[in-house]
């Protein structure tokens, strides 16, 4: 029997410190599936459709991952899709809270397990809002997110920078 997790997420873009945990968890499980939430409580930068090409570039390189979306209760996905685990990534002391929440619940309506798993130290600091403000800017962000998510990045945010530098 194949173990799968689901890593869920907007990753709204997806940075190097998804990408540390992604890894992580294809380490430990037989299949992770990426799968991209779409959360109508927030306005994504980029669609889901945009996010989906992004990730699967990015995660191409491991055999055992693949990347969808959802949409509504994430137990009824993961038990769709088979699967044992739910990841989750803890960048810090602060983010425990709801996901420890998040995954009581999660236990409570489904049995599945939720697995932390903490990036590179080097990434502890990073999260998609930063790196898209960053970017909003015309920032530099190729050492926080893949070059795929580095371009689409530039070329969503080329007229807003260039109506800033008239003003």
């Amino acid at each position: 029997m194949k173990r799968i997790a689901i890593y869920p997420g907007t990753f709204d873009p997806i940075t190097n410190g998804h990408i540390d945990v992604i890894e992580r968890a294809s380490r430990l499980f037989d299949k992770v599936i990426v799968t991209v939430a779409k959360n109508v409580a927030k306005t994504p930068l980029f669609t889901v459709e945009e996010r989906v090409k992004m990730i699967k570039e990015v995660v191409k390189k491991f055999e055992n991952v693949e990347v969808d979306s959802f949409d509504g209760l994430l137990v009824d996905y993961a038990r769709m899709k088979g699967a044992v685990a739910i990841i989750r990534g803890l960048r810090a002391v602060s983010d425990f809270e709801y996901e420890f929440q998040m995954a009581l619940m999660n236990r409570k309506i489904c049995d599945i397990t939720t697995v932390f798993l903490v990036p590179h130290e080097k990434y502890t600091y990073l999260n998609s809002t930063i790196v898209r403000e960053i970017a909003s800017f015309g920032g530099d962000v190729s050492n926080f997110v893949p070059k795929i998510v580095e371009k689409m990045l530039k070329e969503k945010f080329k007229s807003t920078q260039n109506l800033r530098r008239k003003v």
